[in-house]
């Protein structure tokens, strides 16, 4: 006997994270829905007009914000920034450079190349114990 395999599901918010949009700013429809697996890939293979519109334009939910802005999501937080932004209030905030934006990007700077050390360091260190010693 053959067992039907389910279709796998998500709810709504995880379909949006998923594809990166802001889920309030999503159709009804979307929200109220769920999502499968196929549909999911199908959205992102093939776009609806409403998905390209909130990819471009947003709002955009915070991990994306801060993405754009290149700060970490706490960065946001510490200035202020709680909401969903748009393209255009993002774009403003690069144009305005803020002292917390320019605090917030130095800091996330200093950590990716922090982070970038310890991997370099770690890839040494391994490197070092594969090599065969020479007698």
């Amino acid at each position: 006997m053959k067992s039907q395999q389910s279709t796998q599901t998500m709810k709504p918010a995880t379909a949006a994270k998923k594809l990166g949009v802001y889920l309030p700013a999503t159709p009804a429809s979307f929200q109220e829905g769920v999502v499968s697996r196929a549909e999911l890939n199908e959205l992102q293979a093939n776009p609806p007009e409403w998905l390209r519109e909130l990819r471009l334009n947003g709002p955009h939910p915070r991990p994306v914000v801060a993405a754009k802005l290149g700060v970490s999501i706490a960065g946001l937080a510490r200035g202020g920034v709680t909401e969903a932004l748009t393209t255009e209030q993002i774009e403003a905030l690069k144009q305005e450079r803020p002292e917390w934006l320019e605090k917030e990007r130095a800091t996330q700077a200093e950590v990716r190349k922090e982070a970038a050390r310890l991997k370099n360091a770690k890839k040494e260190k391994a490197d070092q114990e594969d090599a065969p010693e020479h007698r």
